[in-house]
């Protein structure tokens, strides 16, 4: 999110994302973020979606996003954040139309058939003084301005897109996450083609969602079901149906409010320090790179060396905890495991262990997914062992499973063997 780059440098940008002529994978930055461009490109990411709210200083941190951008082949492009900026009147839309004339012939915005790429994050109520939401934005984004591929993330009926013809596309963020106790699958992406009926379709991809604030800041705290290896399991839906879709974004890079943040803890944190601390996610963004590298080809790659990534919460879900605000709604969505994908070069045996908890499995060449049930206190490790030698011991500093929670913390550990 633009709106957590308060202290970001053009150099702090120039750490982090890359574009690709194949199926494109971005980068939420509607959850912007910080040491990133350079990062990102290196993860096979092509670029940042620039979530873009109404403070008048994130103007001035997306000039910096795009000059740092400049000599990379790295994307951007805007991405409104409607839940922020007004929009009832005709000139609430000037912000939107001097954003989009100010970088449309960028080198580094991104461009979808041939136009300029705009998103939202909302506007399923903006009307900008017309009498329809369609009218509306066809007025601020189709009219006296250079023609751009428009795709909007509105949080309605899918099947109101068919009378939407302002908008090109649509990109349905809450695909991401299962919405209910359930694992994840294609259902809201199948919805959404059904009813764009050709136009562009961006599908979201996330590996977590945890956020934890009180009635006296935010006013949110809840859990989208995360288990049986959320961020693995929808890439490897992606890849399964990636002929029908347009273009992946990854939620996010540097939302830390909500806990599904990748790139590094910097920037201005939303007053999320209370579950970030200590819990860095860039373990994921290796894991991410061998599915972006499959979505984008059609096959998954060769693996060079072993990997071993796990993560999970550190605390049981039921546990009770001295934290003044209440455990989040939907934490009986979530059971206590660890959450494992290894990547293998040959066939091996894993050992996974917490306490008296352990897995003992032969797994074959490529990518397997494990967990373990977490039941008391407990240190994570673990090995791969091949022809009868440890090839790989990997016991994660901070991986500890703690019964006696502080707060009600649910954000992941995550953890990457070198």
């Amino acid at each position: 999110m633009v709106g957590n780059t308060y202290p970001y440098t053009r150099a702090d940008w120039r750490r982090g994302a890359f574009r690709s002529d194949a199926n494109r994978t971005l980068q939420s930055i509607i959850n912007t973020s910080n040491p990133d461009i350079t990062l990102a490109a290196s993860k096979g990411i092509d670029g940042f979606a620039l979530n873009i709210g109404s403070d008048p200083w994130q103007l001035a941190r997306v000039a910096d996003a795009y000059a740092a951008a400049i000599g990379t082949t790295f994307a951007l492009f805007p991405s409104f954040d409607m839940g922020n900026l007004p929009c009832a009147r005709e000139r609430d839309g000037d912000i939107l139309r001097t954003m989009i004339n100010t970088y449309y012939d960028h080198s580094n915005q991104m461009y979808f058939h041939g136009a300029p790429l705009v998103s939202t994050f909302g506007g399923q109520q903006c009307h900008f003084g017309q009498p329809t939401i369609n009218e509306g934005w066809r007025r601020i984004l189709k009219t006296d301005l250079p023609a751009v591929h428009f795709i909007a993330s509105f949080f309605m009926d899918p099947a109101i897109y068919g009378s939407i013809d302002s908008a090109n596309g649509a990109f349905s963020w809450d695909s991401a996450w299962p919405m209910g106790n359930y694992d994840i699958d294609a259902s809201y992406d199948n919805e959404y083609r059904r009813y764009l009926n050709g136009r562009t379709y961006m599908a979201g991809v996330s590996p977590w969602f945890f956020t934890h604030y009180g009635p006296d800041s935010y006013n949110k705290n809840f859990i989208f079901r995360a288990d049986n290896w959320l961020l693995a399991e929808r890439w490897e839906i992606l890849i399964r149906d990636r002929e029908l879709l347009d273009i992946v974004q990854i939620i996010t890079w540097n939302d830390f409010g909500e806990s599904h943040y990748m790139g590094p803890i910097d920037g201005a944190q939303p007053k999320s320090e209370s579950w970030t601390t200590g819990f860095d996610h860039q373990g994921w963004l290796d894991l991410q790179h061998y599915y972006i590298t499959a979505y984008k080809t059609g096959r998954y790659p060769e693996i060079e060396r072993d990997r071993i990534f796990l993560w999970g919460r550190l605390y049981p879900a039921a546990a009770s905890s001295p934290d003044p605000l209440d455990r989040p709604q939907n934490f009986n969505y979530t059971e206590d495991f660890v959450w494992g994908v290894v990547l293998l070069t040959e066939e091996a045996r894993l050992d996974l262990s917490c306490g008296d908890s352990r897995l003992s499995i032969d797994l074959p060449s490529g990518h397997s997914k494990v967990n373990l049930p977490l039941t008391g206190d407990c240190s994570v490790t673990s090995s791969l062992t091949r022809g009868g030698s440890q090839v790989l011991r990997f016991a994660p500093q901070g991986y500890n499973f703690s019964t006696s929670p502080p707060m009600y913390n649910f954000n992941a550990f995550v953890a990457a063997s070198p």
